[in-house]
């Protein structure tokens, strides 16, 4: 797990700087070594190199890393799970060896096999490979997008150059991008409280999709990606053989996660999806399993008793860690300090991975994927209702529907605060909108806002950009991508797509690596992805909301009773905190008119968000008013403006 940097086409020393400045801004991702690599001539590539050392920790695991044969250059951040099988496979083809990591198994493959070797990587990862023979350079990502990589085209008199790097913050410590906001990237940001790509939020810095490479020429520097994957429905098989087949890929996966050279272990919240990696990782086999959990003083979010009932059955090395409000304050100015692009969710991330770091840990399992894999979020029953209740307006008279949505919105409103509600059961008349599009209903549920609230917010020519939180290209695409699908099987797509690909990942990314912290999610292994796929949807789904498969194949030896209360994922008392402690630094933001203002806020509809959520009103979560806090300081912070 790494910082990777890097320049592809013309090279000169302005450029060479820019590498190292970019390279130096990734410290925090790589504090066991650094390297750097320049070609020869004027137009080549400049690679540097950050290294959290995690498997050969010696330095014949040092990058960028150089084929003596072939003369190709890589940088690699990430983890290639099965490495060692495909090292078995090249030594016998008559490869040789001087390392004992994953690094050199991705060279000497790439030797072999070409760019058609990402397709047999099972892992996550983030790469460039230099080729001197053919003069051109390799980006690549892994196909759920676990490791991210962003880019941005400079022109400058001497000729084009393509920059590249692990965070866009090392991108703008180049000072050769420029610091505008993009609109589009802004107003899917007000919508969904995070950036969807792959535009990000700096217009002119774009972020490699998930699942895709590019061969990017040195004398004609432009990134085309092309995807090797996609995530999408797979053809169903006969109940027996898919749960066979996906219990293979799960414990298979797990013991491949498990592999480290440092210390490791696992995130326990004491809910299904941890319980179930947990009890894998103590069946892999691997030693004795590692254990942590986060608990805090309020007692609605503290879910301490049933982690260390789920450590006991399973008898791991428990650790439990107290989160007290004084704590967090001192983590906020850190944490918002580690975000690389403004999120409302990632302190939950920087927060644990702060904790886990300090208690000496390395390599942290997380069962991220679980729910969105195995039907556990209401969108799943939600959404098929919704989706038929489209269809049923439909058919009824415009004027009709309006007349009830007016008076359904009335009744809500009646002698409430200034604010409606900002939920689902507030935005009626955006889901009768949304008709029967699945990909449309999903971001009605899921967005911060109403369309109503939105347009007070911020302007409509920023919002448009964006319809229902997303850009046109990529809505087509995830259209396309349900399409055909079952509406579980679709709503789990839309859920690995967005949920997870464009904020639970990033975010988690962003927030560990700011610690020196490697995060692994077995139960986003590709080959686990798509055996689930492959299961139909009364196997895979049924009973909603209760994970039963996963419960099955995951953890059969637990007491059901262990899990036999309300779903209550990993949340931060936020909504508490942010009305005692950051009560007044919320408010002062909000109420500095020149800050709102350029980043196209209103300060008066901010300030009367801000204060019918402290008053109590109805329908408005913390979410709501700290996504706002958290793009005004973090556009401060990098002195980001709307041009």
């Amino acid at each position: 797990m790494c910082g990777v940097a890097g320049a592809i086409g013309t090279i000169d020393d302005d450029v060479e700087r820019a590498v190292r400045a970019m390279t130096d801004a990734q410290a925090h991702r790589g504090p066991d070594d650094a390297g750097f690599f320049r070609s020869p001539g004027a137009a080549g590539a400049c690679f540097g190199f950050r290294r959290l050392a995690i498997m050969d920790l010696s330095p014949s695991g040092h990058q960028p890393m150089v084929d003596e044969q072939t003369g190709a250059v890589i940088v690699f951040n990430g983890e290639i799970y099965n490495f060692a099988e495909l090292r078995g496979e090249l030594a016998a083809a008559g490869a040789s060896f001087r390392s004992t990591g994953d690094t050199e198994v991705i060279l000497r493959a790439y030797a072999h096999w070409g760019p058609d070797m990402l397709r047999r990587l099972r892992g996550m990862f983030a790469l460039a490979i230099y080729d001197p023979r053919r003069g051109s350079v390799l980006v690549a990502r892994d196909r759920l997008g676990i490791k991210p990589l962003y880019h941005a085209e400079i022109r400058r008199p001497g000729g084009k150059t393509l920059l590249f790097a692990s965070e866009l913050r090392s991108l703008l410590a180049t000072g050769l991008c420029g610091r505008a906001l993009d609109p589009t990237g802004l107003a899917t940001y007000l919508w969904n409280g995070f950036v969807v790509g792959p535009g990000t939020m700096v217009a002119g810095v774009s972020s490699l999709p998930a699942g895709a490479a590019a061969t990017v020429a040195v004398d004609a520097p432009e990134i085309a990606p092309r995807p090797y994957w996609r995530l999408e429905a797979q053809p169903t098989r006969p109940a027996e053989e898919s749960v066979a087949a996906l219990k293979h890929e799960l414990e298979l996966a797990m013991r491949q996660h498990m592999v480290s050279d440092v210390p490791l272990g696992v995130f326990l919240s004491g809910g299904v999806d941890s319980s179930a990696v947990t009890s894998l990782a103590v069946r892999s086999g691997m030693g004795r399993v590692k254990t942590f959990h986060i608990g805090f003083d309020e007692g609605e979010f503290n879910e301490s008793v049933y982690a260390k009932r789920v450590a006991d059955a399973l008898g791991t090395e428990h650790a439990e860690f107290r989160l007290t409000q004084e704590r967090f304050r001192g983590l906020i100015e850190p944490a918002l300090a580690g975000l690389d692009q403004p999120t409302f969710d990632a302190i939950n991330s920087y927060v644990v991975s702060r904790v886990v770091r300090e208690a000496g840990l390395t390599v942290a399992l997380a069962g991220t994927g679980g729910d969105e894999l195995f039907g556990g979020y209401r969108s799943f029953r939600d959404l098929p209702k919704a989706e038929r209740l489209g269809r049923w307006t439909r058919l009824l008279p415009r004027a009709l529907v309006g007349r009830g949505i007016g008076r359904a919105q009335a009744a809500f409103a009646r002698g409430r605060e200034r604010v409606p509600p900002q939920t689902r059961w507030g935005k009626l008349g955006d889901l009768i909108a949304g008709g029967t599009d699945l990909v449309a209903l999903y971001q009605v549920f899921y967005g911060l806002y109403t369309t109503d609230f939105l347009a007070e917010l911020a302007d409509r020519a920023v919002l448009d950009r964006a319809p229902h939180g997303l850009s046109p290209a990529f809505a087509d695409a995830l259209g396309r991508s349900v399409r055909g699908a079952d509406a579980l099987t679709g709503t789990s797509l839309l859920e690995l797509s967005l949920f997870i690909g464009e904020r639970l990942l990033r975010d988690t990314d962003a927030a560990s690596m700011a610690v020196s912290l490697e995060v692994r999610v077995p139960l986003l292994d590709h080959r686990v992805v798509e055996a689930a796929l492959s299961v139909e949807a009364a196997t895979r789904y049924q009973p909603l909301g209760k994970k039963q498969l996963l419960k099955q194949l995951g953890m059969p030896e637990l007491d059901p009773a262990l899990f036999e209360r309300p779903k209550s994922g990993f949340v931060l008392p936020i909504e508490v905190w942010a009305k005692d402690q950051l009560a007044a630094d919320i408010e002062a933001t909000f109420a500095d008119p020149d800050a709102t203002r350029r980043v196209g806020l209103r300060s008066d509809t901010l300030l009367r968000l801000w204060r019918a959520f402290r008053g109590g009103a109805p329908g408005l979560y913390w979410s709501r008013v700290w996504a706002p806090y958290v793009l005004l300081k973090w556009c401060g912070q990098h002195r980001l403006a709307l041009s």
